[in-house]
This record gives C-alpha cells, sequence and structure tokens, in this order.
C-alpha cells in the first residue's frame, strides 16, 4: 500500500513538473517571438558622462515599470531590456530623461525624442492608484513608445511632472494630442 501511494505521488510529481516546465517554454518561445518582431527598434541612447555628472532639474527613485508600444499599453517592447521591471531612478536634464536601472542597461531620452508626459493608472504587469504612474511618451526610431516609472514619494512624483511638463512643453493623452482627456487604461 505504502509502495502504491509512493509511485502515485511521484506521478503526480512528475507530471507537475512536466507542466511547469511546458510553461516555462512557452512562455521563453513568446518572449523570444517578440523580440524578433521587434528587432527593427534602434537601442535608446547611452546616458553621456556629463548628463550623469550634472545636477538634475528633478530626480526620483522608484520602480521603472517598462516600455510599451504607445497604442497598446499591454504590448512590452521586448528589445535592449526596455521591458523589464526594475527599481530604478529617473533624472530630468536640460539633454533628456535620464533612466537608470538596477540590473538592466541605463539609457537617456533625447529631449528631441521627447513626446508628452502624463499620469495614469499604469501600464503592463503594474497597476496602481489613478495618477500613480509617471508615463513618458516618447519616440523610439520609427515606434511611438511610453516608459512608465512608479515614483516613491509623492513630492518627487509631483516635482518630475512639472520638469517633464516644461520639458516637452506640454501633458498629453496617449497620442499627443489632448492633454485634458480621460486615460482610457484600466
Amino acid at each position: 500500500m505504502t509502495f502504491a501511494m509512493t509511485m502515485t505521488y511521484l506521478n503526480y510529481f512528475w507530471v507537475s513538473l512536466g507542466a511547469i516546465l511546458l510553461f516555462g517554454a512557452l512562455i521563453w518561445l513568446g518572449w523570444r517571438n517578440r523580440k524578433r518582431r521587434q528587432s527593427h527598434l534602434p537601442a535608446p541612447a547611452e546616458i553621456p558622462a556629463e548628463v550623469i555628472d550634472a545636477e538634475p532639474l528633478a530626480a526620483g527613485e522608484g520602480m521603472v515599470i517598462g516600455t510599451v508600444r504607445a497604442e497598446d499599453y499591454l504590448d512590452r517592447v521586448a528589445v535592449h531590456s526596455l521591458g523589464l521591471r526594475t527599481d530604478g531612478r529617473v533624472e530630468v536634464h536640460e539633454a533628456g530623461v535620464a533612466v537608470l536601472r538596477a540590473g538592466a542597461p541605463n539609457f537617456l531620452i533625447m529631449r528631441e525624442a521627447l513626446r508628452h508626459t502624463r499620469t495614469d493608472r499604469g501600464v503592463v504587469g503594474k497597476f496602481v492608484e489613478r495618477d500613480g504612474a509617471l508615463i513618458i511618451g516618447w519616440q523610439l526610431g520609427d515606434e511611438f513608445v511610453e516608459t512608465a516609472f512608479r515614483v516613491r514619494h509623492a513630492e518627487a512624483h509631483q516635482q518630475l511632472l512639472g520638469e517633464l511638463q516644461k520639458l516637452t512643453g506640454r501633458g498629453a493623452d496617449a497620442h499627443g494630442d489632448n492633454p485634458d482627456e480621460e486615460s482610457n487604461t484600466p
């Protein structure tokens, strides 16, 4: 009786392990295929030393939620590690927005590439309270993308939002047209 029960549990174990490995392989294949589809996107600019050494206009610590295609807040950008959620810091400089990430490459959103800034409830993988995520819309090659950042402290959130709106010249909705329109994300 004990041997039969042990074999039953072992069978359950092997079936469960197989299912976990299958799901893991499917997730890996999906991410790899997403990277292939997005391979035309160029890498964002690296942060020059003079920007790193300069005093930022505003800065905030928090979580870099990730970068998505602006037309679809559920379509994460997989190439160049832009879609990864990491702890990080966002700094606003005259040259643009420096995104400093733990465990992923840092990058600079050049001032010329900035399209808008707004607040929202979040993007793929992370949703917070109303206006809890700072969304930076920018041009990456021929694609319009948005990078979301969750600031830890409310004062830094307001300061970053104000400086970003000065830098872009306006706030905006998801397509950069109407700053007063209600956001359509859940």
